[in-house]
């Protein structure tokens, strides 16, 4: 999936760099998608190694994307997986102290972060870059 040491991202055509990190993004939403839509059905729990993954994969990969109108991507999906963690881990004691309450924040939690997928998801297929 690297592009080649020959085809570092300062020679390498716009449109092959476009694809490239298309094809990045377009891997990168999955992984975060299976891992949201498990997030919110309770009866599906794929390995929040996938999460892992495809955050590693964008932190990795941001820098390919600098100046693109795919670099907002990055962004959003790095920050996306940032808040959703500290969200998680902030409501935690919740489920230690009443089962009910941590149900709820980690349910909306949950639909916000697939909320974010998929709307990155849409904008990424659409060629438009997320907002700031």
């Amino acid at each position: 999936m690297a592009l080649p040491p020959e085809l570092s991202p300062q020679t390498v055509p716009d449109w092959e760099r476009d694809r490239h990190l298309r094809t990045v993004g377009q891997i990168s939403y999955a992984l975060h998608a299976i891992v949201a839509v498990g997030a919110v059905l309770p009866a599906f729990q794929p390995s929040v190694l996938l999460l892992v993954a495809a955050f590693i994969l964008d932190l990795v990969k941001k820098d390919d994307a600098a100046g693109t109108w795919q670099q907002s991507h990055f962004r959003w999906r790095i920050r996306s997986v940032l808040w959703a963690a500290g969200l998680y881990l902030l409501t935690s004691p919740l489920w230690l102290l009443f089962l009910a309450p941590g149900w709820v924040a980690w349910g909306v939690i949950s639909i916000w972060f697939l909320y974010r997928v998929v709307r990155g998801w849409l904008a990424l297929n659409e060629r438009r870059p997320m907002p700031d």
